[in-house]
């Protein structure tokens, strides 16, 4: 890597992380994945957890590895999945963390919406009403858990307060959780009194670009940090900082952050909290430098890995993936359904082809022929089909002319879904690039150390001009 200052991203994703190592300068954006490491969720006799501690010690292990290949690394950032969350008391964790697609939640909703309506919930929040937020999450936990708690830490939090030893909730992960006041970005103290989540447990709020600490000691010398090392907040909800890395005109575009979920939407400069926006499902998160993501969780690629995982569990081989998309490619779209991706039978893990077979037996329509090609086509129309309709909808109750539609993550390299989009939303696509996730957390951290400046444009400017995108045309 040449030119620029350097900086190390923990970018953790909802099946694997990385340790990114980035040198960013006026003219240089570049991102090397120095350590890839699975991420696993466990399944326990009380419900399915994630494997923190294990993802916290690959972390320290890519970050060794980062020094050791760069010794003047500045500062460290680190992005997540959002919602999920551990429970302290006196530094120590209160039990595994929970992952966000465990069946608990079910009861929290009820139990919250009893005491606020969702109706009135949202004109708070802004959220989308997604059974695993935060607030739910929390009304399902028994109550002598939540009472010998101290602290609560969303899961980048936990990770910084375990590198530097200062406990603080970044705003746009707080924004995830259904307990920040959506036009103030502060904790919603009344909200909190109303639904029984004690506010004392709530960490002090922190702005992407503030400095959160030095590193403890014990962990500079671990992976080999100068002492002047520090750790950053960045846009620590991985879509905050992916979006900060989409090189794209806001005024005239909509966003779409694919991987595991697909994230569509358009950025605003300040909350929608219409009655409409709340009907369609649209939900406003924070973003880096008081933007606001009004945007769409679309259930995203999760379907079709989750059927590879059926279909290697029932033959017992590993199957090709791009061999799979080249044969879903060969197959007739109108052959297929389209249905509903969003439809909360796709939310657990499990067999997703006897569920798609089971909406459309419920729908009156034909499954797709009993084979994984096209099962994948029919996922990736489906896809495709709540993306464009997403997006336009987005650009709708935002303002927003929306004229192009760009795809990052993982999705981008994805050339029959990209196309497919741009196909059924009669707009170009453009697509990249794949690592806005790290390259947005690793370009907040620059900004912060002075090696580039400038507003988001800026910043979007720099990746245009160093990862330039690939475009679709509609067909």
């Amino acid at each position: 890597m040449t030119g620029g200052g350097a900086v190390a991203a923990i970018d953790l994703g909802a099946t694997s992380g990385r340790v990114i190592l980035g040198r960013v300068g006026r003219d240089t954006l570049e991102a090397t994945a120095v350590a890839r490491f699975a991420n696993d969720p466990v399944r326990a006799s009380d419900g399915l957890h994630w494997n923190t501690l294990g993802l916290y010690g690959a972390a320290l292990d890519g970050l060794r590895d980062a020094f050791r290949a760069e010794p003047e690394i500045a500062s460290i950032g680190v992005d997540s999945w959002g919602v999920d969350y551990g429970l302290l008391r006196d530094g120590r964790l209160l039990g595994i963390p929970f992952h966000y697609r465990d069946e608990r939640t079910a009861h929290g909703v009820e139990a919250v919406h009893e005491r606020v309506p969702h109706a009135e919930l949202y004109a708070r929040n802004g959220l989308q009403l997604l059974p695993f937020t935060t607030c739910y999450q929390l009304a399902a936990e028994p109550r002598d858990i939540l009472a010998l708690a101290d602290t609560l830490l969303f899961t980048p939090d936990l990770f910084g307060y375990w590198l530097t030893d200062i406990a603080r909730a970044e705003r746009t992960i707080a924004s995830t959780s259904g307990m920040l006041d959506a036009a103030t970005a502060e904790w919603d103290d009344q909200l909190l009194e109303r639904i029984g989540i004690p506010r004392d447990i709530l960490a002090q709020l922190i702005t992407p670009g503030e400095a959160l600490g030095a590193l403890r000691p014990d962990v500079a010398d671990a992976i080999g940090a100068d002492a002047s090392a520090r750790v950053t907040a960045v846009g620590s909800h991985d879509t905050a900082s992916a979006v900060v890395a989409v090189p794209m005109d806001r005024t005239a575009a909509a966003y779409i952050s694919c991987g595991t979920w697909g994230l569509v939407g358009v950025e605003v400069d300040r909350p929608v909290l219409t009655d409409a926006a709340r009907t369609a499902g649209f939900t406003n998160e924070g973003g880096v430098d008081g933007r606001t993501r009004l945007l769409h969780n679309v259930m995203g690629l999760w379907v079709l890995s989750e059927a590879v995982r059926t279909w290697e569990r029932a033959s017992g081989e590993q199957i090709d993936f791009a061999a799979l998309l080249a044969a879903a490619e060969d197959v007739d779209p109108q052959s297929v359904p389209v249905f509903d991706v969003d439809d909360g039978r796709f939310l657990p893990p499990g067999d997703m082809p006897a569920r798609i077979d089971a909406w459309c037996a419920e729908h009156g329509i034909a499954p797709p022929a009993a084979s994984p090609a096209a099962y994948a086509r029919s996922i990736i129309e489906s896809l495709a089909q709540a993306f464009a309709d997403a997006a336009v909808t987005a650009g709708r109750l935002g303002g927003v002319d929306v004229r192009t539609i760009h795809i990052v993550g993982g999705g981008s390299q994805n050339r029959l879904l990209c196309q497919r989009t741009a196909d059924r939303s009669g707009l170009p696509v453009l697509a990249g690039p794949v690592e806005a996730t790290a390259l947005g957390n690793v370009l907040v951290q620059a900004r912060a150390q002075g090696f580039v400046a400038g507003a988001l444009e800026d910043l979007r400017e720099l990746v245009a001009r160093t990862h330039v995108p690939r475009r679709h045309d509609p067909r």
